[in-house]
């Protein structure tokens, strides 16, 4: 259910501002969105996990919030960041 630390690198060099960045709000949200596809995919088949269930809304909960303060500090980035993820259908 978890992500690999491979996948996890994978996703902070993409997401990265620059070298070294792990806590910009792009990359906190790149990981959660990998965290909630899994997560996602868990529910589809374990339908009563309702433990699982509960964390999965903690995440999209923390998500939304991140990107709140993506969209008040930089709307621009907000707008690229849910492009690349594929967010806002």
């Amino acid at each position: 259910m978890s992500i690999t630390a491979e996948r996890k690198i994978e996703i902070i060099k993409e997401y990265a501002l620059h070298e070294g960045d792990v806590g910009s709000p792009e990359v906190q949200v790149a990981i959660l969105t990998e965290r909630i596809k899994n997560l996602t995919e868990h529910m589809a088949i374990h339908k009563k996990d309702f433990h699982t269930r509960r964390g999965l809304l903690v995440l999209v909960g923390k998500r939304r919030s991140l990107l709140d303060y993506l969209k008040k500090v930089s709307d621009a980035r907000y707008q690229d960041l849910i492009k690349r993820l594929g967010l806002r259908k």
